[in-house]
């Protein structure tokens, strides 16, 4: 597919997009890519291969500029990255892409965009705030999830921990994918081939600013994730020094009994006890003294 960068994105055939009228956008497959590059004129040799991606990232050749687009899929975020390449120079872009992640974001692009000072400067940024258009609801969607989870862990209910590692791992991977997007803008924004103009460096700027807004909202919620775990760590640890607490005093509750039970289990013969009409009861209000001494010592020292 290509267009030419006018009022709005217009399709348009080979032939007009290498005719110099504007600059333009293409999307290729690699294999159309291998057939068509040289009709380009970059001066590179770029072969697309999807599991030489791995990053975000642009490299300043010295005709063109090149790159790949690693991107976390905003629907299914446990799922595969969205992967495909760039090559631009002053002329236009080139997207090499052996799915339709590029058309997809092309197409949005061209039903809600027209600009009164068209140029491949504009189309770039556009393109990139595309890719991060949702991200901040997206992000208080996830600040509203521990919130409440959050809220559970306050009033002993009960928590899905398990979520909180998931969201945690997520903040991971946007805070290294919005890292590697702020990176390309500051290569974009450097223009060292001085493909873009002066002017239009702006359109650069302001996308690295936005990122950074983001990349500090995700470092927000990594340490919110972290605040949460030790939050229901230490009511974990809460609850299992009230049940050493409980365990501790039955058990200093019952070691007299036990003494009890255990001296006059003895089989000697000269026990007076054994023989005294007053001996059982007294051993049964001894031993209701002993709880209730007890008890009465435990609340005092505020052990209960």
């Amino acid at each position: 597919m290509y267009y030419l960068i006018e009022s709005t994105l217009n399709e348009c055939s080979a032939k007009e997009c290498h005719n110099g009228k504007a600059q333009y956008v293409a999307v290729l497959t690699p294999e159309e890519w291998q057939k068509e590059r040289e009709d380009f004129e970059m001066g590179i040799d770029m072969d697309f291969d999807t599991l030489d991606i791995h990053t975000t990232k642009a490299e300043v050749n010295y005709d063109s500029v090149t790159g790949t687009f690693s991107l976390p899929d905003r629907k299914d975020l446990a799922g595969d990255y969205k992967d495909f390449a760039f090559a631009l120079d002053e002329k236009g872009i080139v997207f090499i892409d052996p799915s339709d992640n590029v058309l997809k974001i092309i197409k949005k692009i061209t039903n809600a965009k027209k600009w009164r000072m068209p140029s491949l400067e504009r189309f770039i940024y556009d393109f990139l705030e595309q890719i991060i258009k949702e991200d901040l609801t997206l992000l208080e969607n996830f600040e509203s999830e521990l919130d409440a989870i959050e809220k559970n862990i306050e009033n002993d209910r009960e928590a899905d921990m398990e979520r909180v590692n998931d969201i945690r791992g997520f903040m991971r991977d946007f805070r290294t994918h919005y890292d590697h997007l702020i990176d390309m803008a500051q290569e974009f924004e450097e223009n060292e081939n001085n493909f873009f103009k002066a002017d239009n460096l702006r359109y650069f700027r302001l996308f690295s600013n936005r990122v950074s807004r983001l990349f500090d909202m995700v470092n927000s919620l990594l340490d919110y994730t972290s605040q949460i775990r030790d939050t229901y760590k230490s009511r974990l640890d809460v609850k299992q020094n009230r049940i050493m607490t409980v365990l501790t005093v039955v058990t200093t509750i019952f070691m007299p009994l036990t003494l009890i039970v255990g001296w006059y289990g003895m089989n000697f013969k000269y026990m007076p006890e054994l023989n005294w009409t007053w001996g059982y009861p007294i051993v049964i209000i001894v031993s209701v003294l002993i709880v209730v001494c007890s008890l009465i010592f435990f609340k005092k020292k505020k052990w209960l």
